[in-house]
Parts: C-alpha cells; structure tokens; sequence
C-alpha cells in the first residue's frame, strides 16, 4: 500500500541476505506508489487498489504468464521480515524433494515475542505452532507457490478482495493433485494484529465464505458448510455492528455472482478429511 516504506526496505534486505542464488524480488504499489527500492527490484504501480489477490496476481505475471519464467513464487507482506537467511534454500529443498508439494505455507511470529497467533497455524489442530505437517490451506501473507500450480488451478481470485481467497486457491490445487504444507521452521517476522482491524473485515468474510462454498464445493455439502459457518460466528458473540456487516455479505455472497463454478471431486473432500479438515468447516 505504500504507507510502510522502512518495513518494506527491511523485507527486502532479509530477502537479499537469503543464502544460495540470489532471489529475484518484484513491488506491487497497490493502488499506491512504490516506495524507493534498490536497484534491481521490480516495480510497478497499479492506478487503484485491485485489493489483495487482484494485486499479487499482478506480482506473479511481472515473472511471465503464470509465474512461468521462474519455478517457485514468495509472497511476503510488506511489514514482514525473513526471521532466517536459509528460507530460500528450504523453499528449493522442500519443493525439489517432493514434486507432489505446491504450496508452502510458513510460521509467523511475532518479533518481539517469537509467538506464533493460533489463527495463523493453518489447520484446526493448532496448538503447537511448531508442528509441521500437511495442511489444507495456507497463508497469504507468508508463502511459497510452485509456479506449475497457478497454470494448473489458475490465479487468486481477484473479485475476493480480501479474505479467504487463499483457501479457494488451495482447495483447487488439491483438487488438481498437488500437496501443501506448513513448515515451522520457515519463518516470516511479522507484528501481532488483528484481522478486525480492517473495515471491511466482517462483510468481505461473509460474503467471500458464501462464494467460496458456491465455487468449490459439490452442491451437498454447500448448505452444511454454510450453516456450520453461520453457527461458528453466532456462537462467537459478535457486536451487533459485526453481525448486521456479516448478515450484509452473507446476503451479497448469495445476490451476486461468485464467478466460475468448478466443484471439487469427491475424492478431494476425502483427501481433505483425511488431512483433518472436511470441507464443511
């Protein structure tokens, strides 16, 4: 966004100190100009903000249709930091010794504390950040993407804007076969926050959830993952500014259009809950 210039020329630096061959690095302004980088770094600025998929679909073309001119894509946030300088090279083993493996998703921490929000350990046993393990999701703000999963399940989805278009991502890579992981030992500084903050936080969560279910998910299991949804966020109490924003989108994610319809095999619901996570929360 432009607005964090010091924490975006610490990012750099950490992506610049990383060992093994030197990482190629690319700058969305998002809607924003970019902030002076070091030469060498790819920019571009964007004349409105394409929201968060918009603009790192724009960062992963800036390497080729697809990311193809390169084999593996880091995503970092801006006010983020590489904890360690051996991350890329963990990155190009990881995906070198399993060619099943699409999708990484690494541990953020808090650089003052070390601790790791239960909300950013993508599976629903998330007790010890430290565990690494297969996952079903991933996230956006701290992870590497072989390039070959983007030609073979598409880009973010950029309509989202904001909020769970990583899961529709990952659930269309499992779909087309690939594996994720979550490697604590990869790890991604970044200051504990909430993401409530945002102002569009409670309808953009609602309706993309609903869009989320009407684009991947065999017709069945629409209603029950919906509904098992509804329940979750009654049962959390929200205000009644939140839950009047959240009815709002859950309605908009039904009234508009979600964009292309493409179920997911039932054997991929399987895999799914095999890994821990049914598709019906």
């Amino acid at each position: 966004m432009g607005n964090r210039p010091e924490e975006l020329r610490a990012l750099i630096d950490s992506v610049a100190k990383q060992d093994g061959d030197p990482v190629r690095i690319a700058v969305v302004g998002n809607g924003s100009p970019v902030p002076e980088v070091p030469e060498g770094v790819r920019t571009t600025e964007l004349p409105e903000n394409l929201g968060i998929p918009g603009g790192r679909n724009v960062g992963i073309e800036m390497f080729g249709p697809a990311g193809r001119e390169v084999d593996i894509l880091l995503f970092l946030d801006d006010d983020g930091l590489l904890a360690r300088t051996d991350t890329a090279e963990l990155c190009r083993e990881a995906f070198t010794a399993d060619p099943e493996l699409g999708i990484v998703s690494f541990r953020i921490a808090d650089p003052d504390t070390g601790e790791t929000q239960r909300r950013h350990v993508p599976r629903l046993r998330a007790s010890d950040p430290m565990r690494s393990s297969r996952v079903t999701t991933f996230l956006g703000g701290a992870n590497a993407v072989r390039t070959r999963v983007f030609a073979d399940a598409g880009l973010l989805p950029a309509d989202f804007f904001y909020a769970h278009e990583e899961t529709d991502l990952a659930w269309r890579a499992l779909n087309a076969g690939w594996q994720i992981d979550y490697r604590s030992d990869m790890v991604l500084y970044h200051p504990t926050t909430a993401p409530s903050r945002h102002a569009v936080y409670h309808r953009m969560v609602a309706r993309n959830r609903v869009w989320l279910a009407r684009r991947n998910l065999p017709l069945p299991l629409v209603p029950v993952y919906l509904g098992v949804w509804l329940l979750l966020t009654l049962l959390r109490r929200p205000s009644g500014a939140a839950l009047k924003a959240w009815f709002g989108g859950f309605k908009e994610g039904w009234t508009s259009s979600a964009g292309p319809r493409r179920p997911m095999k039932w054997r991929t619901v399987w895999r799914l809950t095999r890994l821990g996570r049914p598709p019906v929360i």
